[in-house]
């Protein structure tokens, strides 16, 4: 029988030899989920046996992450923001990067909770999470305001076009207890039924240029093209969201949006073009490229830096 060191080995050097990065972390990860231990479990017993069965499975996703086939889908989840989603071939592999637009949404919901007395009777703060794909975003929020005791004052919508999203949507919420709490709509951006002005918008659109696409790396390319493909320039969605955005947000309402590294200055030329007189600040990741374009009608936001 062979053990669990032999296997690690072995698919290590097949995920070399096949350009893929990082072979020995990604074997790891795939056959402790084969075996349904941590992967800690599996470094610290190497010669452990491992059964016929479990071989076969876990050569059988060796095989299908050579042939560029994604870890998060192979395994079925990806964690973001603390939470572990369900993702498939439906929907946007979530990023450590598009943590961010929680991390503000968060601040911002936390300020209008506690910053003011709410009259009672007020309405509740309303966050509106575009393009939700997985809902990685809005379910993580939720996860986070029941923790803080804030889910009571917030109501929180989000969208996508696509069907086959908002299912996998739906399945991430109902998973973490929060899909009561999580209006879920299908609609072309903001073109919802109801589409009540909101404190917060959030939205990762699709930024990749067209052209760009298809030299994406493969594993990339397995994801679905309608969470990627951006239009000519990447910005078509932006563009569109940013028309909108004096109908849908409240008049100290906030719009954070997901930009790519180098779509600063594109950005800044939309709102300029679209919303004269309207406030935008960029909010740093931690590579401390420009990550988050947030939308005022008011005075800007702090901007955070690395």
């Amino acid at each position: 029988m062979v053990t669990v060191g032999v296997l690690l080995d072995a698919a290590t050097r097949q995920l070399i030899d096949a350009g893929r990065d990082p072979a020995r972390l990604d074997a790891e990860v795939l056959l402790a989920h084969v075996l349904g231990v941590a992967r800690t479990g599996i470094l610290a017993h190497p010669d452990a046996p491992v059964g016929d069965g479990s071989t076969s499975a876990f050569q059988g996703l060796v095989a299908r992450r050579i042939a560029g086939e994604p870890v998060a889908y192979l395994r079925g989840i990806q964690e973001f923001h603390g939470v572990a989603l369900f993702v498939d071939h439906r929907v946007l592999i979530p990023r450590p990067e598009t943590e961010l637009l929680v991390d503000l949404t968060l601040e911002r919901v936390g300020t209008l909770v506690t910053g003011a007395p709410r009259p009672l009777g007020a309405p509740p703060i309303r966050v509106w999470d575009v393009a939700t794909g997985s809902g990685a975003v809005v379910v993580a929020l939720a996860v986070v305001l029941r923790r803080r005791s804030y889910l009571e004052e917030v109501e929180l919508l989000a969208s996508d076009i696509s069907p086959d999203a908002l299912a996998v949507a739906v399945e991430n919420a109902v998973a973490h207890g929060v899909a009561d709490r999580v209006t879920m709509a299908r609609g072309d951006l903001v073109d919802i039924p109801d589409r009540r002005p909101v404190d917060v918008l959030v939205a990762n659109l699709p930024y990749i240029r067209t052209d760009l696409v298809a030299t994406l790396q493969d594993e990339v390319r397995a994801e679905p093209t309608l969470a990627l493909d951006g239009g000519p320039d990447g910005m078509s969605l932006v563009r569109l969201l940013a028309a909108s955005l004096p109908d849908v947000l409240l008049p100290t309402g906030v719009a954070f949006l997901e930009i790519g590294a180098d779509q600063a200055e594109p950005v800044r030329t939309i709102v300029t073009g679209h919303l004269p007189g309207w406030q935008l600040v960029f909010h740093h990741d931690l590579a401390g490229h420009p990550r988050v374009a947030s939308i005022t009608r008011g005075a800007p936001s702090v901007v955070r830096t690395p």
